[in-house]
C-alpha cells in the first residue's frame, strides 16, 4: 500500500471516529435533555438538522489532521505520544492532562475572541450562533473556517507535550463532554462546580450560557482564567425551561446578534 493511500485511509478512519463519537455523545445528551426537561427542544428540529449537518462537516475537518498525525505516530514515530507507562513518572500523567487542557483553553479563548471580531463573525462564527438557543447537537456546529482553527490544536500539541495514549484519550473525552454539555440548555453539574470557589474557575453550561445570551463575554472552554484576566468574564447565565422561555431566549439572542461582534 502506498504512503498516500495509507494516510488517506487513516484520515477517513479518524473522520468516522470523530463523527460517530459526536453522534453518540450528542445523541445521549439529547435523550437526557428530553427526559429531564421535556419540551425544551420543542420546535427546534429544523435547527438541530442544521447543527448535525455542520457538525458532521466539522468532523471531516477534525479527522484529516488527526488521521495524518495518527499515521505518522504509528508508522514513523512522530509525536510525543507514548505507551510505555514507565517512560515518565506516574505523577506526570495527570499533569500532562492538565497541561493539554490549559493549552487548549488558551488557544480556544483567543481564537474564539478573534471569531467575534466583525469580519470573522460574519465569515464564520455566525454559523455557531445561529443556534438560538444552542442544543446538545451544537457543540461542533461550526463553519469550516472555524472548524479548522479547532482541528489543529491537539494535533500540534502532541508534537510538543509528551502524553500517554490513555491520557490523550481522557483529554479528548473531556473536550467532547464539555463541548456538548456547555451547549445543551441546562446545567448538568452540581452547584459547587459553577458556584463558589471551584465554580469561580471552571466553565460549565451556566457560564457558557451567558456567552450565548450576550455574545461579547465568557469566551473560555474549560477555565475562567483568561476571561477573568482579560475582563471578559460576566459570571454565569440563567436557564428558562419550557417553550415560552425558550422563545424569549431566541428573541433575546436575535437582538444581541445585531451587535454580536463587538
Amino acid at each position: 500500500m502506498s504512503i498516500a493511500l495509507a494516510i488517506l485511509l487513516s484520515a477517513i478512519a479518524m473522520t468516522l471516529i470523530v463523527g460517530v463519537r459526536y453522534l453518540i455523545v450528542s445523541g445521549a445528551f439529547d435523550l437526557a435533555t428530553r427526559a429531564k426537561h421535556p419540551g425544551l427542544y420543542r420546535g427546534l428540529t429544523p435547527q438541530i438538522r442544521k447543527e448535525i449537518g455542520w457538525s458532521l462537516a466539522s468532523a471531516a475537518i477534525y479527522g484529516v489532521p488527526a488521521g495524518v498525525v495518527a499515521w505518522g505516530w504509528q508508522n514513523r514515530g512522530w509525536t510525543a505520544i507514548y505507551t510505555d507507562a514507565s517512560a515518565y513518572p506516574l505523577w506526570y500523567v495527570p499533569l500532562s492532562v492538565l497541561l493539554y487542557l490549559i493549552a487548549h483553553d488558551t488557544w480556544f479563548y483567543w481564537t474564539h475572541r478573534l471569531m467575534h471580531r466583525p469580519r470573522w463573525f460574519r465569515i464564520a462564527h455566525a454559523v455557531h450562533h445561529a443556534s438560538r438557543p444552542p442544543t446538545a447537537w451544537a457543540a461542533m456546529s461550526f463553519h469550516p473556517v472555524e472548524a479548522l482553527t479547532g482541528a489543529v490544536v491537539i494535533p500540534l500539541l502532541v508534537f510538543v507535550i509528551p502524553i500517554h495514549a490513555a491520557a490523550l484519550g481522557l483529554v479528548l473525552a473531556i473536550m467532547t463532554v464539555m463541548g456538548v454539555t456547555n451547549h445543551m440548555g441546562w446545567e448538568l453539574f452540581p452547584r459547587f462546580m459553577w458556584r463558589g470557589v471551584l465554580g469561580g474557575w471552571l466553565i460549565t453550561a451556566s457560564h457558557h450560557q451567558r456567552h450565548h445570551e450576550q455574545y461579547g463575554c465568557n469566551y473560555g472552554l474549560y477555565f475562567r482564567f483568561w476571561d477573568r484576566l482579560c475582563g471578559t468574564d460576566r459570571g454565569v447565565g440563567s436557564f428558562e425551561s419550557g417553550p415560552k422561555g425558550m422563545h424569549r431566549r431566541r428573541r433575546s439572542d436575535a437582538a444581541a446578534g445585531d451587535g454580536a461582534a463587538s
